[in-house]
């Protein structure tokens, strides 16, 4: 089966800038896919290059066995694509707005309708782009995404600036589309939602990727040691580290006034001490996620 998306050797260069520098992935058809990096990483030129907006300055890529650039009217209605800034036509309703995309495909205006349904807005459908929700705008921008009914959707940070909330009820969405079979593509900064919802990620920085895999194999291999935490009083730091000295465990402990902290890789018998000594009491156990897989690859200074 021909993979959804095949790069080789993408590069692209800004003046000084080196944008994307060797970038090679493979994604296969159906697969939820994330492509993960601090700010300036290259991962939305990345996608641009893959969606076809940008021609790379070497290397090669292929949706479908097709080359996106130039760009190619085949691939049109095969893929959807959300940018990071959602924009539409000023002055025109969400119904409006849906139908002139999906004119733009040949899509009957029942049909593009009908998308405003599926993603929850259709009781906004009268309603001007520019007064809906942050949340409502995102599903929106995905909504004339999918008019045409592709085959591959690129999401570039679908979910940024917008509450808990929405987020959970956007990730509901982006599971359906995946289940449908579609591909999905998707750049994000929030590392927990990469790792709820991608069957695999990429991580990137300095235009590189660095790692892929599935984000449990990414954890995994991390070898992180587990925290665990309790309230601090019932057992001081030093009683800790004596009575896990004399077990024999391996532990990190710290305390701050307001949690005990006791980082091992061997947890048992951590927590039958805690048992022993009766301080359970809010207790949180704590192993790795795709955060520290991140932080380890990419580092923890501050970026603009």
């Amino acid at each position: 089966m021909t993979a959804a998306i095949a790069a080789e050797g993408l590069r692209k260069r800004y003046g000084e800038i080196q944008a994307v520098d060797g970038v090679s992935l493979e994604v296969e058809a159906g697969e939820f896919f994330g492509v993960l990096g601090p700010n300036g990483a290259g991962k939305t030129t990345t996608l641009e290059i893959l969606e076809g907006l940008r021609r790379p300055d070497a290397g090669s890529a292929e949706i479908f066995g097709l080359s996106p650039w130039p760009r190619n009217p085949a691939l049109l209605p095969r893929i959807g694509v959300q940018l990071q800034a959602s924009a539409f036509f000023e002055r025109l309703t969400a119904g409006e707005q849906i139908v002139t995309f999906g004119s733009l495909y040949g899509v009957s205006s029942a049909q593009a309708v009908a998308m405003l349904d599926r993603v929850g807005l259709a009781e906004f459908a009268g309603t001007r782009a520019e007064k809906l929700s942050g949340g409502q705008a995102q599903r929106l921008s995905i909504a004339c995404a999918l008019v045409h009914d592709p085959e591959l959707l690129f999401l570039d940070e679908p979910t940024t600036g917008l509450d808990p909330q929405a987020r959970r009820n956007l990730w509901d969405l982006l599971r359906e589309i995946n289940a449908e079979g579609r591909t999905v593509v998707l750049t994000t900064h929030y590392l927990d939602e990469a790792e709820i919802l991608c069957d695999r990620v990429a991580v990137m920085d300095h235009g590189r990727i660095l790692k892929t895999d599935p984000p449990a194999t990414l954890i995994r291999e991390l070898d992180a040691p587990t925290r665990l935490t309790v309230e601090s009083g019932a057992l001081t730091a030093e009683h800790a580290r004596e009575l896990l000295a004399a077990t024999g465990t391996e532990a990190e402990v710290q305390d701050d006034g307001v949690s005990l902290a006791i980082a091992t890789r061997t947890p048992g018998p951590v927590l039958t001490l805690l048992a022993e000594q009766d301080a359970l009491r809010g207790l949180e156990v704590r192993g790795a996620t795709l955060e520290d897989v991140f932080l380890q690859l990419t580092g923890r200074e501050y970026r603009e």
